[in-house]
């Protein structure tokens, strides 16, 4: 992540009297080991803008803080178990949509894995070896509605862009109505547009993988696509 033009200005409010008050940041952890989430938390409490909701390690705890207090910034650990990273991030977008997700502890290397969460509605991420100043800076610029993102992350980016609009354009040439896809294979459709494997689904849908697959084929056929990602473009249209 390149932070060389990179230049944080503090935020101020002003009272009626016009005296300035920096301007604080709510910030939750979510971190699958709770010790190392504490350790994090006191590191932050030490910055004067900051203020610490609190430090979870299940998503049941994150969304019972959010629908409990306003929350501006939570930073999600990517290393929590189950691909509750993801699903938080995603409950998080559903329920509280003004609170910024930053994912803590994603991998320079892996863009694809992190664009799955900008996807999911991440306002940003934290690699593995950031610094604290870096890391205190994100969390101020995500408050502010912004991002930074390094030039091969802007790349991955601009490249799923492109393929999305070019399956748009595809879908739109292609719809002639009725799919006669099942609820079930609704449902799973649903899931692939998620980013889900195969099986994911099966675990959310309490089935074997093949089963899962034997769906998926299905839908693949029906809407006349070879892919999973093309199918998944197809159900905003099938949804109107």
């Amino acid at each position: 992540m390149d932070y060389r033009d990179f230049t944080d200005q503090p935020e101020y409010l002003f009272s009626s009297q016009g005296k300035a008050h920096m301007k604080r940041i709510t910030v939750l952890l979510v971190m699958e080991v709770r010790l190392i989430g504490n350790l994090f938390a006191s590191v932050l409490e030490d910055e004067p803008e900051l203020d610490v909701a609190g430090c979870v390690s299940t998503l049941q705890e994150a969304l019972n803080i959010l629908h409990a207090q306003k929350v501006d910034v939570v930073l999600v650990s990517a290393g929590l178990p189950d691909q509750n990273a993801l699903e938080l991030t995603r409950s998080i977008m559903e329920h509280s949509p003004s609170t910024k997700v930053l994912v803590v502890g994603l991998s320079e290397e892996n863009q694809y894995d992190t664009l799955r969460y900008i996807e999911a509605g991440a306002a940003g991420y934290i690699l593995k070896d950031s610094s604290l100043q870096e890391v205190t800076d994100l969390i101020r610029l995500a408050n502010r509605g912004e991002a930074r993102v390094s030039s091969r992350m802007a790349a991955v980016m601009m490249e799923r862009l492109f393929r999305l609009a070019r399956m748009f354009s595809v879908v739109e040439n292609k719809i002639d109505g009725d799919f006669h896809l099942t609820s079930r294979e609704l449902e799973v459709l649903k899931f692939i547009s998620e980013g889900l494997t195969n099986q994911e689904i099966a675990a959310r849908l309490v089935v074997e993988v093949g089963t899962v697959k034997n769906h998926v084929h299905r839908i693949l056929e029906k809407l006349n696509v070879s892919n999973r990602q093309e199918a998944a473009s197809y159900l905003a249209f099938i949804k109107r």
